[in-house]
């Protein structure tokens, strides 16, 4: 018995030194940064949308999102006032292949209400348009530009 055991680990041993763990964080650093990018500016004004009670909902966090940044785009259309549409806030997977490393904010919706959804990405709580937009900081940055 202590014969076959002493075969068989110095082979063990010897595999492990001739192929030794590849790094996985080299193939994933490409795809998910340690350090994520900043958000940028998608609009500098809010939307206006209304959330459905029990509804889960996915809001841009990088501001990359194609849905938000291009109103009256062929996505999703949600009427916010008479004679005007425009695209809301969700994520459409931008963050992922811009390799952002930045996630989407998933919530749901506690009852159905129209709310303003930030859309400058400054605000203190996200995903509610605090007014932040309003700031000679936002104000002041060009869309599509981090803050």
């Amino acid at each position: 018995m202590r014969g076959a055991g002493a075969i068989l680990r110095p082979a063990a041993r010897g595999a492990r030194d001739l192929n030794p763990r590849r790094d996985i964080s080299s193939w994933l650093a490409q795809w998910f940064p340690r350090t994520p990018a900043r958000s940028v500016v998608a609009l500098k004004t809010p939307i206006k949308v209304e959330l459905v009670a029990g509804k889960t909902y996915r809001w841009c966090v990088c501001g990359r999102s194609k849905k938000q940044v291009r109103p009256l785009s062929a996505f999703l259309l949600i009427p916010l006032a008479r004679n005007s549409l425009v695209s809301p806030p969700f994520c459409d997977g931008s963050h992922f292949f811009q390799r952002t490393g930045l996630s989407p904010l998933k919530f749901k919706a506690q009852e159905t209400r129209m709310v303003a959804l930030c859309t400058c990405k400054a605000t203190q709580r996200p995903p509610y348009c605090d007014g932040t937009h309003r700031s000679e900081r936002v104000q002041k940055a060009e869309v599509g530009s981090p803050l």
